[in-house]
């Protein structure tokens, strides 16, 4: 046996052994791609027969087989999240754990540390020079001072771009995050900016309450941790443990797609069911995966989270009425940046006007005293609705021409003449055919017409089925074209 043969087979061995580690264990601590060259140039000096087994999946399968971040403040629950990765990596998923503490040194050893995460784009800690000038055993430096509500902002910010970047690399299959109110708050706001349907678990000490800051639109699913996250216990084990073992399933079960038809979204209240249930009718029928969105502010906003994750091609905005609790200060805002990634996104867009002539708030009692004197219809008894006026009629018009007007690529806007509402029809509360007239004529006004964007006034009532043929046979035009 000679010596160069005995060498190279106890290199192939170590490979071999190294490899299987990995796998195994999957504790990498820096880009795969780095550490798969480390394996290559060790197979390249074990010779040509020798093959080192793959230990990374292909760039191009990382998104079906990338690897789970689980996610902590981990100078406080190092421990914690330790004990989650385990159970993730005893069920099969490979698991990378990210530390985001912003004060105390971590309590355990992260395979990503929080100097990592800020120096994303280069952004870096307080106090360094360059991500370079952080050395093995450096005491981290706090983020943000010694404001530690600025603190958290600082690193969701960051912790949000490197798991954008994470994603966009292909490296990322699903996103675990534990923590108090301080890590909730820093880790979902990371956890927002992913795509729906990647999945996402946030196990929180405030998800018993009131979820919404957290959640907003998103797909993000949150999980009491029932007694604090401080230490593994009797309770917290079997409800951390449950946690990892259910995204352990979000991540190795995906659903295989049943339909391939191009999905569209619309927004609808029920004022307006009748004309989207007649568009949305209509364009089954052609062959669209028709999406209804419920505009209360959080309906709107997470049909544009799809647009921009790309799982909506084309948009029939029907009921733009979160615009008008926007403008006069009801409770179903549509937000600052409506409309914007439907621009963004440049898909086909049809606008028309439904329920812009009411503003949203709870029960009666909880009307703002200025409005008390308005014109107000009471839904139900959590529902109050008021009347729009002239005035805050154009202002509503205005708001809506200036998000248009920046528009790159076709869009329609369908003005029903003959009413907005159920409610704004002859014989009803909220008919005022000069308020309609002072939103119809601003819009008008106001919006920079051409080839790409056009405003069509139609005599019809929203509901009409002959306005909801319109607005199916004008989306239709423009998503043809």
């Amino acid at each position: 046996m000679s010596c160069k043969w005995l060498a190279e087979w106890a290199l192939a061995k170590l490979a071999e052994s190294v490899a299987e580690s990995v796998r195994s264990h999957s504790r990498l601590r820096g880009p795969p791609a780095i550490e798969e060259q480390s394996f290559r140039a060790l197979a390249g000096r074990c010779g040509p027969r020798i093959i080192i087994p793959s230990a990374f999946p292909l760039r191009g399968n990382l998104l079906s087989q990338g690897r789970v971040y689980a996610i902590a403040t981990m100078d406080t629950k190092g421990e914690e999240i330790d004990f989650v990765a385990d159970c993730l990596r005893s069920a099969g998923v490979d698991v990378v754990t990210v530390d985001v503490g912003t004060l105390q040194p971590p309590s355990t050893v992260p395979d990503v540390p929080r100097e990592q995460v800020l120096a994303v784009d280069g952004n870096l800690v307080p106090g360094r020079q360059s991500p370079s000038d952080d050395q093995p055993g450096d005491r981290p430096a706090p983020v943000g001072g010694s404001d530690r509500g600025q603190a958290i902002s600082a690193m969701a910010e960051a912790l949000a771009r490197f798991l954008s970047r994470e994603f966009s690399a292909e490296r990322v299959s699903g996103v675990l995050g534990i923590g108090g109110s301080g890590g909730t708050a820093l880790i979902t706001q990371a956890m927002r900016a992913l795509p729906i349907g990647l999945p996402k678990l946030m196990v929180s000490t405030v998800a018993s309450g009131n979820t919404a800051p957290y959640v907003d639109c998103t797909d993000l699913t949150m999980m009491f941790s029932v007694v604090d996250v401080a230490g593994i216990n009797t309770v917290s084990e079997r409800v951390l443990s449950n946690a990892a073992h259910a995204l352990a399933g979000m991540v190795t079960h995906s659903t295989a797609r049943r339909r391939s038809r191009p999905a569209l979204g619309m927004t609808m209240f029920g004022v307006t069911t009748p004309c989207v249930t007649e568009v949305r009718r209509q364009l089954d029928a052609e062959g669209f995966d028709c999406l209804v969105f419920h505009a209360t502010g959080t309906g709107g906003r997470a049909m544009e989270k799809l647009v921009e994750s790309g799982l909506i091609g084309g948009v029939l905005d029907i009921t733009t009425t979160e615009v008008a609790d926007q403008v006069v200060g009801g409770v179903f805002p549509a937000g600052p940046d409506r409309f914007d990634r439907l621009i963004e996104r440049q898909i086909p867009l049809v606008v028309s006007l439904g329920a812009v002539d009411m503003v949203n708030f709870g029960s009666r009692d909880t009307v703002p005293s200025q409005f008390r004197d308005r014109t107000l219809h009471v839904h139900n008894a959590q529902v109050t609705l008021m009347r729009t006026t002239a005035d805050e009629n154009r202002q509503i018009a205005r708001w809506i021409a200036g998000k248009l007007n920046r528009s790159t690529a076709p869009v329609t806007v369908l003005v029903p003449e003959g009413g907005v509402s159920t409610l704004d029809a002859p014989g009803e509360p909220f008919y005022d055919p000069q308020a309609d007239r002072a939103l119809f004529d601003e819009l008008e006004s106001c919006l920079v017409s051409g080839d790409d964007r056009r405003l069509v006034r139609l005599p019809q009532h929203i509901n009409d089925p002959a306005f909801a043929t319109a607005l199916a046979d004008e989306f239709l035009r423009l998503h043809s074209s």
